[in-house]
C-alpha cells in the first residue's frame, strides 16, 4: 500500500495525467497500490490481495490508462522532477 508520503508525492502527479470524462475512481490510491504490487511480485492479476481491492478493477485501469499513454505522461512528470 502506498504511504501517505508517497501518496502525498504521487496523487498530484496523477491528477494531471489521469483521464478525465470519466466517472473518477473512488479509491484510486488502492487501486494504484494494487497494480504496484503486481508489477513488484510479478504475480497475476487475480492474485492481489483482497485489501488492495478489486483485482479486475486494477486490470482494467492499468489497460485503459496504457492504451490513453497515462503511464507515459505519469513517468515524464515523475522524471522531470
Amino acid at each position: 500500500m502506498l504511504s501517505d508520503a508517497q501518496w502525498a508525492e504521487l496523487e498530484p502527479l496523477v491528477d494531471a495525467c489521469q483521464p478525465k470524462g470519466k466517472t473518477p475512481l473512488q479509491d484510486l490510491r488502492r487501486t494504484l497500490s494494487a497494480i504496484l504490487w503486481r508489477h513488484q511480485n510479478g504475480a497475476k492479476w487475480r492474485v492481489i490481495p483482497a485489501e488492495l481491492g478489486r483485482w479486475w478493477q486494477a486490470a482494467q485501469v492499468f489497460i485503459r490508462w496504457a492504451r490513453l499513454g497515462v503511464w507515459e505522461r505519469l513517468l515524464a512528470r515523475v522524471d522531470g522532477r
